[in-house]
């Protein structure tokens, strides 16, 4: 059994330390893309924080189908926020290095996370904060986040979470329904994550608790999927000389 009120009190006293410890009244700078992980991760801080050391950056790529969602959240929580369209940063990189070499579908996917990491670094910096990552233990598990993208941060509240007890634990501190329970779409390709992985997250977060799962296809999918992006989740290697 899943106690999300327990664990969204340890979780708050765990961000309380870590401001203690790495950064003594800093402020939280998150992204808000107006997702269950990001609301929630948000809400988190306030508890922990308040409302006046949290920071929103929404970062829309040109026009944002679901940026009323974002609005929702800052309004909901009474925290301060940040507008900045990375649009243009995106296709300056895309076309120089498009100059020189073809650049691939995979690279553009992953452009806008990375440029949208640097822009809450550049945030961070200028508002005397640390960066909240955003990922929890489902997408983890299988590499479904980019690399110095969405993955980077200073200290990540969700990461030991799955999907479904970040929402239990939403619904614990009372984010608006419609943003926990919103279907999750990765914004850079139009799908959905589930469409994407090739499996619901129901399936995942119940083979990542207990090791059970129906559909061998699909258990063979997570394990390769969990083999593979196991780098994203290491430290960088290091040479270490005799010395």
């Amino acid at each position: 059994m899943f106690d999300a009120l327990s664990v969204k009190n340890q979780c708050v006293e765990w961000i309380k330390n870590f401001f203690e410890e790495n950064g003594k009244g800093c402020n939280a700078v998150i992204g808000i893309s107006g997702g269950k992980d990001s609301s929630v991760a948000a809400a988190l801080c306030v508890e922990a924080l308040g409302k006046d050391r949290v920071i929103g950056v929404l970062m829309p790529k040109g026009q944002q189908f679901d940026i009323e969602c974002s609005y929702l959240l800052v309004k909901h929580l009474g925290i301060k926020y940040y507008e900045i369209n990375v649009k243009d940063a995106v296709e300056a990189i895309e076309k120089a290095v498009s100059s020189q070499i073809d650049i691939s579908n995979q690279t553009k996917t992953n452009i806008p996370p990375r440029v949208r990491m640097a822009t809450l670094y550049a945030v961070s910096q200028s508002v005397n904060g640390r960066v909240v990552n955003t990922c929890n233990l489902s997408e983890d598990y299988v590499g479904y986040s980019t690399r110095y993208g969405d993955a980077a941060g200073d200290f990540s509240p969700l990461c030991n979470l799955t999907v479904d007890e970040v929402k239990k634990i939403g619904h614990v501190l009372g984010v608006p329904y419609e943003l926990v329970e919103k279907t999750p779409i990765d914004g850079l390709c139009g799908k959905t994550d589930e469409e994407n992985l090739g499996f619901t997250y129901a399936e995942l977060d119940r083979y990542i608790r207990t090791g059970e799962i129906d559909d061998i296809a699909k258990k063979e999918r997570i394990d390769s999927l969990h083999k593979r992006n196991l780098f994203k989740l290491s430290l960088m290697p290091s040479f270490d000389p005799e010395i």
